[in-house]
């Protein structure tokens, strides 16, 4: 079933009220709570990587808030448990059963706060439910429920305590972006409502858990023109091939990449795909995918420039000689 131009109109107004709605706690950055909004619509899950006090915290509480469901926060540390996070089986006496406790994980939107300082197995824990929506705990599945959705932060600078994301987890992330610090107007404005310690919480919810699983099911329904998955595959193939690469972005990755420009493309108000979105989300959707070769990390060469060097090189559908 095809979308219509009246539902992709609707997505798109209802789209631009939920960035407006966020934008109330992080000023300035537009682009970024697009880019959040959309993994949030293509059943995706973020990760935030960036300086301290840049407002990661802020964002995810936000977008928690914005939506009318359960949200949970879980400070990742070096001693946090795996049943720390999904749960735990008690014995009842008085029942003589054993009962599931649920952990925190289980709710619409998760802040997994400053992840990379939880220990790899706990980390672990995290990638049957963010790939399944799933967690099993004693040979027993339960469903996450939807919508569901994990938005993680890290810290890039200190190394003291932390452990580095494997590539099993990064490539669970359909996103990972940055907010970066505001430019000078923001700087301002958000020092004269400096008395504001809590942003996020003045942000209201304006949209139920069921419009967002409505808007989920409409923005896979957006046509993509078979030259626009060549053009992803072929994208997608150049970043293996790469002369800088130790690891280029799997099938995952395409397939991400296909749901996130779907989701870009009606928040616009459109019922189909186009080259330029592609370009759009390339750098937030796969170079967190992709493992630089270490010589070639030694000499500075970064994961974006290579997913920059392979859209110049890779000409897209619309400009392919017929």
């Amino acid at each position: 079933m095809t979308v219509t131009q009246e539902q992709a109109t609707w997505f798109a107004d209802a789209f631009g009220k939920l960035v407006g709605n966020v934008e109330q706690a992080i000023l300035g950055k537009e682009h970024v709570i697009k880019l959040v909004v959309t993994a949030m619509l293509s059943e995706g899950h973020v990760l935030l990587e960036d300086y301290p006090g840049t407002g990661k915290t802020v964002l995810a509480k936000a977008l928690a808030n914005t939506l009318d469901g359960t949200s949970s926060r879980i400070q990742f540390t070096p001693d946090l448990l795996p049943s720390d996070v999904t749960g735990v089986t008690i014995y009842d006496q008085g029942k003589g059963i054993f009962e599931f406790h649920k952990g925190p994980i289980f709710a619409s939107i998760v802040l997994a706060d400053e992840i990379n300082r939880a220990s790899p197995k706990t980390q672990s824990a995290l990638l049957e439910v963010m790939e399944e929506g799933i967690v099993t705990i004693d040979g027993t599945s339960y469903e996450a429920g939807q919508p569901f959705m994990v938005i993680a932060t890290q810290n890039p600078i200190e190394q003291a305590g932390t452990y580095k994301l494997p590539e099993a987890q990064l490539d669970r992330f359909l996103i990972k972006t940055t907010l970066g610090y505001p430019d000078r107007q923001t700087s301002v404005n958000l020092l004269l409502d400096a008395s504001n310690r809590a942003r996020a919480t003045k942000v209201q919810p304006i949209i139920a858990s069921s419009a967002v699983i409505t808007m989920a099911q409409l923005a896979t329904e957006v046509h993509v023109d078979g030259s626009i998955l060549e053009y992803v595959a072929d994208v997608v193939a150049a970043t293996r091939d790469d002369q800088d690469v130790a690891l280029g972005v799997s099938m995952r990755g395409a397939l991400a990449l296909v749901r996130a420009v779907k989701t870009w493309a009606i928040s616009q108000g459109r019922t189909y795909v186009t080259p330029d979105d592609v370009n759009d989300l390339a750098q937030a959707v796969l170079a967190h995918r992709i493992i630089i070769d270490p010589e070639s990390d030694f000499a500075g060469v970064t994961a974006q420039d290579v997913v920059a060097r392979v859209l110049v090189s890779i000409a897209p559908p619309a400009y392919r000689a017929a």
